[in-house]
């Protein structure tokens, strides 16, 4: 590989390089391909394992919901603690409480909520590449067009990995950093909450500064467009410059200028005064939140609902990695022709197409496989059911020729 000087153009945040590599044998092609084929192989037993193990992931979790709901006790949402419903799987619609209040006294923000964000963003000098292939002088030139832009970013951005950082400079750190404050203890009704149900607890809204007061901020802050900015110019912002933006999630306050407390939907465990996951004899674990008000049968409703889109998209990603490594495996064929421009574009045809033949083909066995195996009865059931019409085509025949 070889590197040709750099093309600069008059623009000082753009130049372009080339770089030129002798086109490949077809040995080292051929080696190449032979890597491909075994990535292809690992990736084609990575899909059956996906394909087989999603039908009895998506049952156990259906098992699992069914006996949820048959088990559930629905609670009144101002009623009291009933030690009676220990360790029993209960439901209860209320709204959420914390007894103090979120406050960073950075930016002298108060919240009464479950959780406060401070996201930071850094004016920063950004690279974008652009690459373009061409043949020359018997090699494949590449021609990389290096673009740098000045943009807020909530990542550090390391410029030393620029392909031109004179000019182009970016502040190793930032002066503030990113950070989630979460309540320490958070209720609903009587109980109080576990950390599992907590982390579910994600409807962030961005914090409003209208009504902030600005004589109360450091001298050295100003607010534009519900951000605080570290410079007295926020719409002309330097290199190094930060704003920091704050967003909440679960109001928990009686009273509140942003609004009345959320209201949750929960199905967990009640042991004593706390809701705590609920394991079920399938193995798996149910505590589940919702934000929104809804009855024990709309809980496990939509829970049955996200179980059915997570199992056909892991049927998608099974094919997509089957088609993927039958792909691979069968590239080193390609290769052989490669050299013959006709038959080489109708190879590669081939080769999708039986690809995408032999990976439908492939998914719909393990995934019937997958159900003898996990659902051995319904499996039977769906295979006399399909082979029924054969059965009956074969019978009228047979009374014809009888005829």
């Amino acid at each position: 590989m070889s590197s040709a000087p750099t093309l600069s153009g008059k623009d000082a945040n753009q130049h372009k390089r080339v770089s030129a590599q002798s086109n490949p044998g077809f040995l080292e092609r051929l080696s190449e391909t032979a890597g491909g084929t075994v990535v292809g192989v690992g990736l084609f037993f990575v899909s059956i394992y996906v394909l087989f193990t999603n039908e009895g992931r998506a049952l156990q979790t259906a098992s699992s919901l069914n006996e949820g709901l048959s088990q559930v006790v629905s609670l009144e949402p101002y009623s009291s603690l009933d030690l009676q419903n220990n360790n029993r799987l209960v439901h209860l619609s209320a709204q959420l409480h914390t007894s103090q209040p979120l406050h960073d006294p950075n930016y002298r923000v108060v919240v009464q909520a479950v959780k406060l964000k401070r996201q930071v963003e850094m004016y920063q000098w950004v690279e974008y590449q652009e690459s373009k292939d061409y043949e020359e002088d018997g090699q494949t030139k590449t021609e990389t067009t290096y673009t740098y832009n000045t943009e807020w970013k909530s990542e550090l951005i390391n410029s030393r990995n620029f392909d031109k950082e004179i000019g182009h400079q970016n502040p190793s750190a930032m002066a503030v950093e990113s950070v989630t404050v979460v309540a320490p203890e958070v209720t609903a009704g009587p109980f109080y909450l576990s950390k599992g149900l907590v982390e579910q607890i994600n409807n962030f809204q961005t914090l409003s500064l209208r009504d902030l007061n600005a004589f109360n901020l450091d001298p050295f802050l100003s607010i534009d467009d519900d951000y605080f900015y570290h410079t007295q110019y926020p719409r002309r912002p330097e290199v190094g410059d930060v704003r920091v933006k704050f967003s909440f999630a679960g109001l928990s306050g009686e009273t509140s200028r942003l609004g009345p407390a959320q209201t949750v939907s929960i199905v967990a465990m009640q042991r004593d005064n706390q809701l705590m996951p609920f394991k079920t004899k399938s193995g798996d674990t149910l505590e589940i939140l919702y934000l929104e008000e809804l009855s024990a049968e709309e809980v496990f409703m939509k829970e049955h609902q996200h179980n059915s889109m997570k199992t056909w998209g892991l049927r998608a990603a099974g094919w997509v990695l089957m088609f993927l490594s039958i792909q691979l495996t069968m590239r080193i064929i390609y290769t052989l022709v490669d050299w013959v421009p006709v038959l080489r574009e109708l190879v590669s045809v081939g080769l999708k197409i039986f690809a995408l033949c032999v990976s439908c083909s492939l998914s719909l066995l393990t995934i019937g496989v997958g159900w003898l195996f996990y659902r051995p009865l319904v499996a039977v059931a769906l295979g006399a059911l399909a082979l029924l019409p054969v059965f009956l085509a074969r019978s009228g025949l047979l009374a014809k020729k009888n005829q």
